[in-house]
């Protein structure tokens, strides 16, 4: 996992795929269904304005449970869109 800044905000990446953010103290991931059945309390915030929900992640402390997370939503994202030269 890496992640990279932007805007004042920090972007996650998992296995080369955007997973979420931490937007304004809050990690919040993108909102796939297998994301929704996952996460035990369901709460859909807005990122920044304009930006479409995203899934609040409270229990950032339990390792296996993000671990679980991400890999259950990994195969429902897009790889990144490579950018031409």
């Amino acid at each position: 996992m890496h992640y990279s800044t932007m805007m004042g905000e920090y972007i996650i990446y998992y296995k080369e795929k955007v997973m979420g953010g931490i937007y304004a103290d809050r990690f919040l991931v993108k909102a796939t269904k297998k994301t929704i059945d996952y996460v035990s309390d369901v709460q859909f915030q807005l990122p920044y304005e304009g930006a479409k929900e995203m899934l609040l992640v409270d229990d950032v402390e339990d390792k296996m449970y993000l671990k679980g997370l991400f890999d259950t939503i990994y195969d429902e994202l897009p790889f990144p869109k490579t950018k031409k030269k």
